[in-house]
């Protein structure tokens, strides 16, 4: 396989190609990456003549491109039938340069804006020019991760733009499919420990000519997955805005003529770069900073986990440096071994990962493309679970692993912002995002797989200045919906009984995090649901506060009640559980009869049928600042609102606060809020000890080798994997050169 699928660098005799000046595009790749080499500018641009002799003019083409990908966006979010692109906004549209640079984008999954810019290499670097070809209404689509993907959801399309014979650009589209075939209904594919049980995969195959998709392109979904109408109107929906782009492109050529427009789409790139390296100059303060997240992953016991999975801790370490002219490199030195599980990242993920991060916190207006790409580097340690190196690898649940690595990058580029003195940029972002998904018999008698997107409105890590987003944040698309409530109904056999605010959700802090919430079902009219969840972290929090804030609540469960006498209950018009009530005594144990169990980790369990009762839970952010000082006016607002209960107000926030019937809302006791404050600081400083003799702990419980065996197992992994991190790790314990745990 190697062997057909490799780079072309020693091709045939260099010949007359489709690409800038009768190069082969590998020609002008190549040419391209040796002028920014050499001069340090995009394409060799030094100067931005275009945009210095006439703005206006110049800035009018760049409108015209921006409106034209974000118009196609949302004209195929109409084509499509997937709640995935209609409702929750999972679609991405931008152009491209000949050589595979983006040059301007939609809004939605800007995490794929990248990808696709390495699938049109990838295909250039194995000389696509000459087999298959490339003409004039082909389309090419992918989904395998190894040539450019994040995981096998996410389906990719790029048609190539001519004028005459000469190619001059590309248009890409990405949308999510709710369903990809795998071993169970759905996407993400927690149970695979390898490629080939994660469905349906499309390694940059030709499915159209003449603008006209291959038939048997859709013989195979239609043979090869569970629902394939999502997938079937998610390609021409693809295809549509792919279409729509280039005929909008070719008419802006007409207009402001040929000669002008390749010269102004690399100009906007450089431009885009320049503008990276000014903020980043401007917003951050150079230096290195390093920081660590961690996700668990439970395993064993669990009904259909592949046997080659064990519970595991994966590490994330992140080393950020920045330089004097703004230049950023991210490097995860440190990382442990790829993983016999689908929480493995192939390069074209972490690409993603990190540029969806850049557009949220550097590059979020003016010229946002590949520019800032060209402006930063990221350093993935070969072998890793962030660069596997081979593509037999399951990579289906990436994100599980992406989000708390690209969350510590939030939290690094905030710390930047907060000693430059920004604190009101300050935004502690994005965490793991639970996701139900699964399948079996629907409401309807038909066999089905898919995922409920909801999840994409989560809440987020805590500002600088303020709250985070209640209910409305995930990492991977920014500008999400979580749907409507029928809308899952009508494709999944469920009923919703309650959607609510998680009460004491938000990790705590001067300013909390967002708000989460957590969703009772009760599953309706089916004899089979396979739930799964997945994209989350077990026992183990993948995310921090700052300045004193606590971490979100990412340690997950589920609960499910089985063989419920839910239908007598409705019947007899008892009261029904809808949200979760007391923790210690959950509403769906105490107001219905059944089995009830709390299930820790990821949900894989015996299938649902009708009449049982499924709850999930979401996760959140960490706080910002010291939570006793936070305003006790805005912990009252939480406590009216059911976002906060009194038993964590004043265990947390030092906020005595009582209900007052009479008038229908909370009340807060300001001089005993103020003692409780007070006493707070006196307990702290009495059980406060110096940092050196809380090392010197620390390392006694190093030595004895008290920690978890899944703690263990992950540093003795990265031990025999990275030495300089290995080397950093013993230094800073004094421990002994060949020091490693015993299991």
């Amino acid at each position: 396989m190697e062997k057909a699928i490799q780079t072309t660098a020693e091709a045939a005799p260099e010949r007359r190609g489709c690409g800038p000046e009768g190069r082969t595009l590998l020609a002008a790749l190549r040419h391209d990456r040796e002028l920014l080499e050499q001069t340090g500018h995009y394409h060799g641009i030094s100067d931005l003549r275009l945009k210095a002799e006439n703005y206006l003019h110049y800035e009018s083409l760049h409108a015209r491109l921006r409106s034209a990908v974000v118009n196609a966006r949302e004209t195929s979010k109409k084509i499509s039938a997937s709640p995935g692109v209609r409702e929750v906004g999972e679609s991405v549209v931008a152009l491209y340069t000949p050589e595979g640079d983006s040059v301007v984008l939609s809004t939605g999954i800007m995490v794929h804006v990248h990808t696709l810019s390495r699938f049109i290499q990838w295909m250039i670097e194995r000389d696509y020019e000459s087999d298959p070809g490339i003409a004039h209404g082909d389309v090419f689509a992918n989904n395998d991760p190894f040539v450019s993907d994040v995981h096998p959801p996410d389906l990719m399309n790029v048609t190539p733009i001519f004028h005459g014979r000469e190619l001059i650009g590309w248009v890409g589209a990405v949308a999510h499919e709710l369903e990809i075939g795998g071993v169970y209904g759905g996407a993400n594919q927690t149970t695979t420990a390898e490629r080939f049980g994660q469905g349906m995969i499309v390694s940059a195959e030709k499915v159209a000519a003449n603008d006209v998709i291959r038939r048997d392109f859709f013989v195979r979904a239609e043979m090869n997955l569970r629902t394939p109408v999502y997938f079937v109107l998610d390609e021409k929906a693809m295809v549509s805005a792919c279409i729509d782009v280039r005929e909008k492109v070719l008419e802006a050529v007409e207009q402001y003529g040929l000669d002008y427009y390749k010269r102004a789409i690399r100009e906007i790139i450089e431009e885009g770069r320049r503008a990276h390296l000014q903020r980043m100059k401007m917003l951050t303060v150079p230096g290195r900073y390093r920081s660590v997240a961690h996700a668990g992953h439970l395993f064993e016991g669990k009904v259909g986990a592949s046997p080659l999975s064990r519970n595991c801790i994966v590490q994330v370490p992140l080393e950020m440096t920045i330089d004097r002219g703004g230049f950023m490199t991210i490097d995860y030195e440190g990382a442990g071994r790829k993983m016999w599980n689908p929480y493995n990242c192939p390069p074209a993920a972490m690409d993603g990962g990190f540029f969806v991060t850049l557009t949220q916190f550097i590059d979020f207006d003016g010229k946002v493309n590949d520019g800032c790409w060209f402006a930063t580097r990221m350093i993935c340690p070969p072998g890793s679970w962030c660069n596997p190196g081979d593509d037999m690898t399951a990579t289906s649940s990436a994100w599980g692993s992406l989000m708390p690595g690209f969350g510590s990058l939030q939290r690094m580029i905030s710390r930047s912002f907060l000693a430059r003195g920004f604190r009101e940029e300050v935004f502690l972002g994005q965490v793991n995002t639970p996701i139900i998904e699964g399948g079996g018999i629907n409401q309807y008698g038909q066999r089905f797989g898919g995922q409920n997107l909801e999840c994409s409105s989560e809440g987020s890590g805590a500002r600088g200045i303020m709250d985070g987003i209640d209910c409305g944040y995930v990492g991977w698309n920014p500008e999400s919906d979580m749907g409507n409530v029928e809308i899952w109904e009508m494709i999944l056999p469920i009923l919703y009984l309650g959607r609510r605010i998680w009460r004491d959700s938000p990790g705590a802090g001067k300013y909390r995090a967002g708000a989460t919430y957590s969703t009772l079902l009760m599953i309706h009219k089916t004899p089979l649901y396979n739930i799964v969840s997945t994209i989350h972290s077990d026992k183990v929090f993948d995310n921090q506060g700052m300045c004193g804030g606590y971490p979100g609540p990412t340690a997950k469960f589920e609960y499910v009640s089985r063989d419920t006498d839910l239908a007598e209950r409705i019947a007899r018009r008892e009261p029904l559980p809808h949200v979760e009530g007391d923790p210690r005594r959950p509403d769906i144990s105490t107001r219905v009869g059944g089995d009830f169990r709390v299930v820790d980790g990821v949900f894989l369990e015996r299938p649902l049928r009708s009449g049982d009762l499924f709850q999930f839970f979401y996760n959140t952010g960490g706080g910002y600042g010291d939570p006793i000082e936070r305003d006790p006016e805005a912990v009252r607002r939480d406590l009216d609102n059911g976002i906060q209960s009194i038993e964590i107000a004043e265990s947390v926030y030092r906020v005595a606060a009582r209900f007052d019937a009479a008038a229908k809302r909370h009340a807060v006791d300001e001089q005993a809020t103020r003692k409780l404050r007070a006493e707070c600081r006196e307990e702290r400083g009495r059980r406060a000890v110096p940092t050196r003799q809380w090392m010197a702990r620390q390392r006694e419980r190093l030595l004895r080798h008290d920690l978890g065996r899944e703690v263990k197992e992950m540093y003795n992994d990265v031990f025999g994997f990275s030495e300089r991190w290995s080397r950093e790790y013993r230094e800073f314990w004094s421990l002994p050169d060949d020091f490693v745990f015993t299991v």
